[in-house]
């Protein structure tokens, strides 16, 4: 039977809805579910909804919005199993990785439930006798949080976790395509006892999504807004909350080098790139870009990298496979448009491109009606060339060569991004010059551009994002904002800077 989903708008499904059916990628004829998708006045009325449940939320402490995060974490970890099957299922994430992701929920939730009892602020010490100065976290209020479908129950706890802990409420508007996963971690949310408009789920699609948000920044019913997902959508937001004078926190596209050294372990390196480059079929934000290998050791990377995606197990996702299919037909779509970046002047070395089909298989495997396509490696990229500048999401990874770590520096920031980046090297001189030249958020030594973990900072700059960060205590500046109080007991005004005492020292003496 197909799962009909709708939205969750105080504690109420919203029924109607314009009808999307979200489907099984690895088998293209099967919905998962049809989901009902609002328009721009539902997903208005839903901020309105979380602006009147919002300060009730705040209110209540803050130790104990932390056990209701720590009930979501044993919630999540109770179904890990079901849900990490629902997501394979719903977008073709092969289910080791899908299991791991439902694990970072639990391990973001993990360590947010003791941010309860430390969003702390500080006692100041004042410039003038009998007063006190504090500062404390607030919550900005109404949070609209909208995720991309590649990670779709991870990321979004990346949001909702800390949102929810530090006393907002939200709205939250996941990918229609994975729409059943999403359903699915609100459900369990839910559960943990949040009270209803706290978290609202809207399903739409991003038109609509978009005017929807404009909406709700008139009428000032939001006042934060997350997003992941390309950096031209990126872009919009940012230009419309920029309007309503808010900051976004926008995690967005990566172009993400790895940079292979003389002195690498070629086979780390390797395994590294087949991971990053093909792990979750090429589609993640850290998925490798390119690989800028020393032209010294070009020739033998290229040769154990080709020969290590041959023999890489391409299939069902539920199985023990190194990557699925894409996301969902759009991806797929997007995906070959890419492959019409590859010039004459590139090298294929991988063997066959495109979609996986009976006239076009991998060894035995013929695709069997999933949206699988061959990984791609194309030598001889330039600086100048579409495939390098910009981000391809899918499963097709360019490799160029560099003579000085100047040089591949300056290759890797090129494109503009800045989101994830890698080098392999046993000298430690070259892994920090290339941490301090890299312009990427993040940066891995002998390991891959993927990646997170849930107490490390996650996030962008330049095409990447605006530098806001996610996870850890970094992402408490997002969904907070500081409140600074003076208090006088003196009995009588003492005006900052003008009624200061001064101590007058001596500065004419000497010993």
């Amino acid at each position: 039977m197909t799962l009909d989903i709708f939205s969750v708008v105080g504690g109420k499904e919203a029924t109607g809805g314009t009808a999307y059916d979200s489907i099984n990628p690895s088998r293209v004829d099967e919905v998962v579910a049809r989901a009902h998708l609002a328009d721009a006045g539902a997903f208005a009325a839903a901020c309105r909804t979380a602006a009147a449940a919002q300060a009730e939320w705040a209110r209540v402490p803050a130790p104990v919005r932390g056990r209701v995060i720590a009930s979501v974490g044993r919630l999540v970890e109770a179904n890990a199993e079901a849900l990490a099957r629902l997501v394979t299922r719903e977008i073709g994430k092969p289910y080791a990785e899908a299991l791991g992701e439902v694990r970072e929920i639990v391990d973001t939730c993990d360590f947010f439930l003791g941010e309860g009892r430390r969003l702390y602020g500080q006692t100041v010490p004042s410039e003038m006798p009998d007063k006190s100065l504090f500062t404390f976290r607030v919550p900005v209020g109404v949070a609209a949080v909208v995720t991309a479908g590649n990670f779709p129950v991870a990321v979004p706890s990346w949001y909702l976790v800390p949102a929810l802990l530090c006393g907002n409420a939200v709205v939250w508007k996941p990918a229609e395509y994975a729409a059943a996963s999403a359903h699915a971690l609100y459900r369990l949310l839910a559960a943990a006892g949040l009270p209803d408009g706290v978290l609202n789920l809207v399903l739409a699609d991003g038109e609509q999504t978009f005017a929807g948000l404009e909406t709700a920044l008139e009428e000032g019913t939001v006042h934060k807004v997350g997003f992941t997902g390309s950096s031209g959508v990126g872009r919009r937001i940012g230009e419309l909350c920029g309007r309503h004078l808010q900051s976004p926190c926008l995690e967005l596209g990566g172009k993400n080098p790895m940079v292979v050294m003389p002195d690498a372990d070629l086979d780390l390196a390797v395994e590294g790139a087949l991971f990053a480059g093909f792990g979750t079929a090429g589609q993640r934000c850290t998925s490798l870009g390119t690989v800028i290998v020393h032209e010294s050791v070009h020739g033998e990377f290229l040769a154990r990298y080709t020969a290590a995606v041959a023999g890489a197990e391409i299939g069902d996702p539920a199985g023990e496979v190194l990557c699925g299919p894409l996301l969902d037909h759009r991806f797929a779509e997007r995906y070959e448009e890419y492959l019409g970046w590859i010039e004459p002047h590139h090298t294929v070395v991988s063997g066959p491109v495109g979609r996986i089909t009976p006239e076009n298989p991998r060894g035995g495997f013929t695709g069997s009606g999933g949206l699988y396509y061959h990984p791609v490696v194309v030598d001889g990229v330039r600086a100048d060339d579409r495939l390098f500048l910009e981000e391809t999401f899918g499963p097709i990874v360019g490799v160029t060569s560099f003579g000085t770590l100047e040089e591949a520096i300056a290759l890797a920031n090129r494109p503009g991004y800045g989101l994830s980046s890698s080098i392999y090297t046993t000298d430690p001189k070259a892994a920090f010059r290339f941490r301090a030249g890299v312009g990427a958020g993040m940066v891995s030594v002998n390991n891959s551009t993927s990646g997170a973990e849930a107490h490390l900072p996650f996030g962008g700059n330049g095409k990447s994002g605006n530098g806001s960060r996610q996870s850890g205590v970094w992402v408490l500046d997002q969904f907070t904002r500081w409140q600074a109080m003076n208090w006088d007991y003196s009995g009588r005004l003492q005006k900052a800077q003008m009624d200061v005492a001064e101590i007058v020292p001596d500065p004419g003496f000497r010993l």
